[in-house]
This record gives C-alpha cells, sequence and structure tokens, in this order.
C-alpha cells in the first residue's frame, strides 16, 4: 500500500481534475496554484464561452462550474489537511465519493474580462461534509461572483 504525503496527495488531485475529467478540458480549465493553503484556477476567454452575444460576457453557467470545481478541490483540501499521509487506496475511495451536494452562486457583475480567476476557502471541513466559498474575479480585480458549496467529502 503506497502512502502519500500531503503534496503527492495534492497533486494526485490535480492530475485528476486537469488530466482526467474531460469535461474541464473541455472548457479549458487551468490549474495556477495547489496548495493546502492556496487554491487558484483560472479561465482564458473564449468566444465559445459567451454567454450574451450582445455584451460578449461570460456564460453564467461556465461561471458556476468554476465556482464549483474550485469549490470542491478546495473542500477536499480540508480533507487532505487532517492527516500526515494518504494510503493512495484511501485517498482514490474518498474522492470517487466527492460530489456537490449544495451550490449557491452569487452573480455581481457581468462576466467581462479576457480572463477569469476563481479562487476557494475552506469554511468547514468534516469527516464526511466539507463548506467551501469561492471567488471568481476577471484580470482586472472585478469581482464577477461568489458562490458557497457544500461537498461530499467522505
Amino acid at each position: 500500500m503506497t502512502a502519500l504525503t500531503q503534496p503527492q496527495a495534492l497533486e494526485y488531485v490535480r492530475r485528476l481534475f486537469v488530466d482526467r475529467i474531460p469535461f474541464h478540458q473541455l472548457v479549458g480549465i487551468e490549474f495556477t496554484q495547489l496548495s493546502l493553503t492556496q487554491l487558484q484556477l483560472r479561465l482564458p476567454m473564449r468566444p465559445q464561452l459567451v454567454g450574451n452575444p450582445a455584451q460578449q460576457i461570460l456564460h453564467g453557467g461556465v461561471t458556476a462550474t468554476l465556482l464549483d470545481v474550485v469549490g470542491g478541490i478546495t473542500a477536499f483540501t480540508g480533507v487532505i489537511q487532517s492527516r500526515e499521509l494518504w494510503p493512495e487506496e484511501v485517498l482514490a475511495r474518498r474522492l470517487k465519493t466527492l460530489g456537490t451536494i449544495d451550490l449557491r452562486v452569487d452573480y455581481l457583475r457581468p462576466g467581462r474580462g479576457t480572463l477569469f480567476v476563481a479562487t476557494g476557502t475552506v469554511i468547514r471541513a468534516g469527516n464526511k461534509v466539507a463548506v467551501s466559498r469561492m471567488e471568481l474575479h476577471n484580470e482586472r480585480g472585478s469581482h464577477i461572483a461568489f458562490g458557497t458549496g457544500t461537498y461530499l467529502v467522505g
């Protein structure tokens, strides 16, 4: 049984979300930071992501997707922090159960910009359920949306 350190467990999670989830690749989500204390995703704007052709703004569903992805991974980082070493089989089993229970998105401004950055923080990480708070900004720092998500983590 292979035991992973916390940094190795984070890399395992990153590879899963980047390499093994086709939807993340389709949308174009990029991981720029992933640590126990900092998580950041980014998404360059493309014509395929426009939700309102007249205004050329990011589709609301893409906004919700970014918040949900960053929220779920953030919630799982709270789980990783709970122990120093993770047997790979245990980590894989816990990741199989990772799912969104509830997601609330507050749209603050139209999604204008060329690059969108999503960040998350853990509000509470329990053994079975975790809660995250997420934010989405554009390249100028304008706050586009924020969200709160509840996730099944074990």
